[in-house]
């Protein structure tokens, strides 16, 4: 790579980094901590199963996800418009995050509600194809894995801060800007403020990392059709021709799930089996974050010594542990869940962190996009697991002990997701081949 080169690639890391800051009010607002519970509690009518509704429309969100991942790859690749995808993406999100504050808490908005955060989900994965796609372009083989978990650390600092001024500056104070909270005001201009936010911190990538050039000779204007027949004849020669790369993809759409339950439902666990307030619960998200961004940055230092595989297996392997500690001793009361969830949350950072790195290490250039769209196929196709092991391990609690309470029983139910993610990791080449070049 020639010294120009080379300074470009530094220019844009930072601000490559950057957008998992960006980003995050998304995943931290209007997924996690406060759209969802505001629709649930303030919107829906008592009784409407609003818990329910959300869970479809995340479904539902998931399986468009699933079929339309893998061609957004592609063509992206293909036509040299990784950045236009991202930042178009970027600020749909932005338009949905803004249009959540006319979302006022009455009955007849709960639908509308419901499809801005379906919508907004699809949206976020989709971005993060090409988000994932780009980290090959602003790193070398050195610092890989440190960038990525720098970045991973960036959004969960960003979560921190998020959550401290939702929390601080807007919910628990009687009055907005000087006047009083009515209509939920409170709430929902925390929206606004998630928009702003989004906004302006994704404009250093715009700026500074360059785009990607279309295929010399590629398909361009390849049509949907053409895209899926292009990627049934990846799939049917990928476990012939890259098999450990085959069955990372495969245990990775596992344990990733189990992952993704581990903070789907810490804040159900918390007020449910230990009985936090809404204040504890973000309270302890902002600790989590906390926690979660300095293992994501640990473990990127010792991704680029260790490998990848070996951060994940590690991380893994301390989830199980800390994820059985909490279910042994939910007796001993908040104590645990402090303890153990904040251990939890330690070793998610690292392991979602060095499993993109992971994915970039045996990806070829030029196809990036293609490749984390099956990463992300593959992840959605199980979507489901999480959600139902859940709950199946919550009714052999019921049946089995009688207790009205049993949700400390869905610890369980992730737990068997993590170990058999586990296991087919375990099974994987530390360094497989890398992918041919296309």
């Amino acid at each position: 790579m020639t010294s120009t080169g080379v300074s470009t690639k530094k220019r844009g890391t930072f601000a490559w980094a950057l957008w998992d800051w960006a980003e995050q009010p998304f995943p931290t607002i209007m997924q996690t901590f406060i759209f969802p519970v505001y629709l649930a509690g303030a919107v829906a009518t008592s009784g409407s199963h609003a818990d329910a509704q959300l869970g479809v429309a995340t479904g539902i969100a998931g399986v468009i996800l699933a079929l339309i991942a893998p061609v957004l790859g592609r063509r992206s690749d293909e036509n040299g418009r990784r950045k236009f995808w991202l930042m178009f993406n970027t600020y749909v999100l932005v338009a949905i995050m803004a249009a959540s504050f006319f979302i006022e808490p009455k009955p007849e908005f709960f639908v509308l509600g419901l499809l801005l955060y379906g919508v907004g989900s699809v949206v976020q994965e989709s971005a993060f194809i090409n988000y994932y796609a780009m980290l090959k372009s602003v790193t070398t083989e050195k610092n890989i894995g440190r960038v990525s978990g720098y970045a991973w650390g960036l959004g969960y600092a960003g979560g921190i801060i998020l959550l401290c001024i939702s929390l601080f500056g807007f919910i628990l104070p009687d009055t907005v800007f000087g006047a009083p909270s009515e209509n939920s005001m409170s709430v929902r201009i925390v929206f606004l403020f998630a928009a702003s936010w989004t906004l302006i911190f994704s404009i250093p990538l715009m700026l500074r990392v360059p785009e990607i050039e279309a295929k010399v000779g590629g398909k361009g204007r390849e049509t949907i059709l053409q895209s899926y027949k292009s990627l049934w004849g990846q799939l049917k020669s990928l476990r012939s021709q890259a098999p450990d790369t085959f069955k990372f993809l495969i245990s990775s759409a596992i344990y990733r799930d189990g992952l993704a339950g581990v903070f789907t439902f810490g804040a159900v666990l918390g007020s449910l089996a230990f009985g936090f307030s809404q204040t504890e619960i973000i309270l302890f998200g902002i600790a989590a974050n906390i926690v979660a961004g300095i293992g994501a940055a640990i473990g990127g230092r010792f991704d680029d010594v260790f490998g990848s595989r070996t951060i994940i297996i590690a991380s893994l392997v301390g989830l199980i542990i800390a994820g059985a500690g909490v279910f042994a001793f939910a007796s001993q009361g908040v104590i645990t869940y402090w303890i153990g969830g904040l251990l939890l949350c330690l070793f998610v950072g690292p392991a979602q962190a060095s499993s993109r790195t992971f994915v970039s290490r045996f990806t070829p250039q030029g196809r990036e996009g293609e490749v984390f769209g099956l990463y992300q196929t593959t992840g959605r196709a199980v979507s489901f697991l999480s959600g139902t092991f859940w709950a199946i391990s919550i009714s052999i609690g019921h049946s089995v002990t009688g207790a009205e309470n049993a949700t400390i029983y869905g610890v369980l139910g992730l737990l068997v997701i993590l170990i058999v993610g586990l296991v087919l990791l375990l099974r994987v080449n530390p360094n497989p081949r890398v992918l041919d070049a296309k």
